[in-house]
């Protein structure tokens, strides 16, 4: 049959129905959704498909949107399944599918994972053992109705890895005209490209999926880059670019549109993309070039006003930076703040208030980190991680000196949390910090040249964070006891804890110091230290219950 005309003789041949053995063969993918499931996990599903001519099949999935609304049909991808012998019938998987934005769909429902046998799909497999386009006209007593079908071969290095069949009831079909004869014109173009293993272009980059589609505007360029047919959208995208007079018979680069996109298309033999700026409006255009005989022979090029999305990504990075130098004016502030107690407090005397006037410089500190960090980045949140870091250096730095030095470790990583959850834990952590400071190592503890060991280690799961501070040294025999003596730097702690929802623990770091064992295997001694475990949930909600669990040491 031809590949270039379509046969209006009918072909009959048995359509599966819900109820039909074959149509509800057991579907692979039930759990993905068809948006899900793309071409990718064809390689992982069918053995014969390797793992290039996957990603072959991903590009094209990718952009055939542009394919459906060029055919006005919808688009279904078969794969053709492994047989175990020759007597067995050929069978197809449906790995994806597309319905067109610029006509009625064919499918009410997903077919996407089902399966069909060459029987149900002879255009299918006729296409896929031949290579070769196939155009038929069929009677489908599932659909009740006279469907077009054509089977496109999909070809990857002289191999077809699949078949694309574009379908579409003839009741449907639009009254041909100008533009309904180009776009057919078009697919049929893409077609044979796809059949030659053209399209998609192996090095191209798969567009988002904010890309340019067909209803946004067509404009098809003939051999020498002039402009050959326009569809209305395009003409009003032009003319929002203020480009004015004759588009037909001019190239883009004449009428004024200042891009290369279509020279840099023609003369690569690869898709281009370029977004064009004018005034404020902000037009997109993507020129896929039209091959024949490996030689290009005219262009596709898509356009969309993507002005309004343009604006609003204005918006949002002055949005952003506003809260960035919010952050830094409070930042700078707190530090104002902070210097001013420190002046404050060299004019006391009382050692008691010297010390408040410290703990209190240490607090709104701890805070001026968060908000320094945030000042950097985008967004309300920040990894923790990085604002615990100076956190630890500053409490070395103010808190321990040489004749009483304190070795940190940091184990793990805390993720991305809100920034009041950061400044909350912040303050927290600078408490423990100073209480470990003050109480755990009390004079006499340690040998001469014994370093004692802090450890900070940190886990996030099922939106919960957990923090563990460990100590080794006296325990809270000798620190100040959070429940029977609290102070207030813990009395900071339980309350900041309890607003971010979350839970607070007092326990031996040691447990076998604690229950009685004053020395280890090796002849060191035991000292029982204090562990002070924090659990926060920082997603709110159901899954944010149960705090992650460590592995056992």
């Amino acid at each position: 049959m031809s590949t270039g005309e379509f046969d209006n003789s009918a072909t009959r041949y048995p359509e599966p129905t819900y109820g039909h053995p074959d149509y509800d063969a057991p579907d692979v993918i039930d759990d993905l959704d068809d948006g899900d499931f793309t071409a990718e996990h064809v390689g992982l599903i069918v053995p014969p498909v390797e793992i290039e001519a996957s990603r072959h099949l991903h590009r094209l999935v990718a952009g055939w949107g542009m394919l459906s609304d060029l055919s006005f049909s919808d688009l279904l991808l078969y794969v053709p399944l492994p047989v175990q012998s020759e007597a067995e019938e050929k069978r197809f998987l449906v790995v994806n599918q597309m319905r067109p934005n610029t006509g009625p769909t064919l499918f009410l429902d997903d077919v996407v994972g089902r399966t069909m046998s060459a029987a149900q799909r002879p255009a299918v497999a006729t296409a896929a053992s031949s290579g070769e386009i196939v155009d038929t006209v069929i009677d489908s007593v599932w659909l009740g109705e006279r469907i077009r079908v054509t089977a496109i071969p999909v070809r990857f290095h002289d191999k077809v890895v699949a078949v694309i069949a574009s379908e579409s009831a003839l009741s449907t079909t639009r009254q041909p005209g100008v533009l309904e004869e180009v776009y057919l014109e078009v697919f049929g173009r893409l077609a044979k490209m796809v059949s030659a293993g053209q399209f998609p272009f192996e090095d191209e980059e798969v567009l988002a999926a904010g890309g340019p589609r067909v209803g946004d505007g067509v404009i098809l360029l003939d051999q020498l880059g002039k402009v050959a047919f326009t569809s209305p959208n395009a003409i009003s995208a032009l003319r929002r670019l203020r480009i004015s007079g004759r588009i037909q018979g001019a190239s883009l680069t004449e009428l004024g549109v200042e891009t290369d996109t279509t020279y840099r298309a023609f003369f690569t033999a690869r898709p281009a993309a370029e977004e064009v700026e004018r005034n404020e409006v902000c037009v997109v255009i993507w020129c896929i070039p039209l091959l024949h005989a490996g030689r290009v022979d005219g262009g596709l090029v898509l356009l969309r006003d993507i002005s309004e999305l343009k604006m609003r990504d204005r918006l949002l990075i002055s949005k952003d930076a506003t809260i960035r130098e919010i952050h830094h004016r409070v930042k700078n502030n707190l530090q104002t703040i902070s210097s001013l107690l420190r002046l404050q407090g060299r004019r006391l005397t009382e050692p008691s208030a010297k010390a408040a006037i410290e703990e209190s410089v240490r607090r709104i500190r701890s805070i001026a980190l968060v908000h320094e960090i945030l000042s950097r980045e985008d967004g309300d949140e920040v990894n923790f991680s990085e604002i615990l870091r100076p956190l630890v250096r500053m409490v070395e730095e103010g808190l321990t000196s040489p004749d009483r030095p304190l070795s940190f470790e940091m184990i793990g990583e805390s993720g991305n949390l809100p920034s009041p959850t950061a400044t909350s834990l912040a303050v927290v952590l600078t408490e423990l910090l100073q209480n470990i400071v003050d109480h755990a190592y009390p004079p006499g503890l340690l040998m001469s040249e014994e370093l004692p060991k802090v450890r900070i280690e940190m886990l996030q799961g099922a939106g919960v964070l957990r923090v563990d501070v460990i100590d080794d040294g006296v325990g809270m025999s000798g620190e100040a006891d959070p429940e029977r003596r609290p102070s207030l730097g813990l009395s900071i702690v339980t309350g900041l804890v309890s607003e971010l929802e979350g839970r607070i623990s007092f326990a031996p770091a040691d447990e076998q110091a604690a229950a009685g064992e004053t020395r280890t295997a090796t002849g060191h001694l035991r000292r029982i230290g204090t562990r002070v475990s924090l659990t926060v949930p920082v997603v709110r909600g159901p899954i944010a219950t149960q705090p992650p669990q460590r592995e056992a040491e």
